[in-house]
């Protein structure tokens, strides 16, 4: 559990105190040398820190026993029929099913339409984020939604320590992007699940959405995002003209050579 505490003004003695260990205990742990952490002492010091239910996933997520030190490449990951059935019964919004990493597994033509970018099956949706030359002014509130990926990143490297290409990601992202470096070192985990995005489109001009994401109980690596707006709303009206003006298919389960 290295990192700063979250609980302001509580010294390292009286924060073991309230999770009922010893000042050393609680010293090992939050420096990682204590191995084979009991259930209850992480519900204690979850409870002690007053932590978000996303940060308490990732305290047990990094305290839960491992086998193995070794980095594995994990194998390719198909996007989940019901979700793909989902999101072609929804070409009317921008939808995209996102994969571990922050992968694009599938997504619909009004999504590259809204963004303005190809966003092909196998890219990086977290990539786009931070390296296409536009993402920064067509999506205006840009820094919520890159400060919640690289949240999403962290708590995803606490369930998957040792897969190679995130391994990779957020070490490339780390050290090219300076904001990513800050965010990271804030040790915040959050996984959002509903979210607004204002976006600014050279033709269309201002759309505002409410993002919703759908996960499938037996795929939580998967995630639909569907960008949600009100039937009678400027965005609806203007998302019917953006329909008409391209002639790209539904992008359906398919995955790019290589990737996992």
């Amino acid at each position: 559990m290295p990192g700063p505490r979250r609980v302001p003004g509580l010294r390292r003695e009286e924060l073991a105190y309230l999770a009922g260990v010893s000042s050393d205990y609680y010293s090992r742990v939050e420096q990682g040398r204590q191995a084979n952490i009991s259930a209850d002492v992480v519900e204690a010091l979850a409870r002690a820190l007053r932590l978000h239910p996303d940060e308490r996933a990732h305290l047990i997520d990094l305290a839960a026993p491992t086998d193995s030190t070794a980095i594995v490449h994990e194998p390719t990951q198909r996007p989940d029929p019901g979700l793909l059935r989902v999101m072609n019964s929804l070409d009317h919004r921008p939808v995209n099913l996102i994969g571990r990493r922050g992968d694009v597994l599938a997504r619909n033509s009004l999504l590259t339409a809204v963004l303005d970018t190809p966003m092909p099956v196998g890219s990086s949706f977290t990539r786009y984020l931070f390296e296409h030359p536009d993402a920064r002014t067509r999506i205006v509130n840009w820094d919520v939604f890159a400060q919640a990926s690289i949240a999403a990143l962290r708590g995803e490297a606490g369930r998957r320590p040792h897969d190679a290409r995130l391994i990779e990601l957020i070490a490339d992202l780390r050290s090219s992007h300076p904001d990513v470096e800050r965010w990271w070192n804030d040790h915040r985990v959050r996984d959002y699940t509903s979210m607004h995005k204002h976006i600014r489109h050279d033709v269309a001009g201002d759309l505002h959405f409410d993002i919703e994401i759908i996960t499938a109980p037996h795929e939580p690596d998967q995630r639909l995002v569907v960008y949600t707006t009100d039937t009678d709303s400027a965005t609806a009206e203007a998302l019917h003209y953006l329909a008409t003006w391209t002639t790209d298919q539904n992008v359906h389960a398919a995955v790019c050579p290589g990737s996992a």
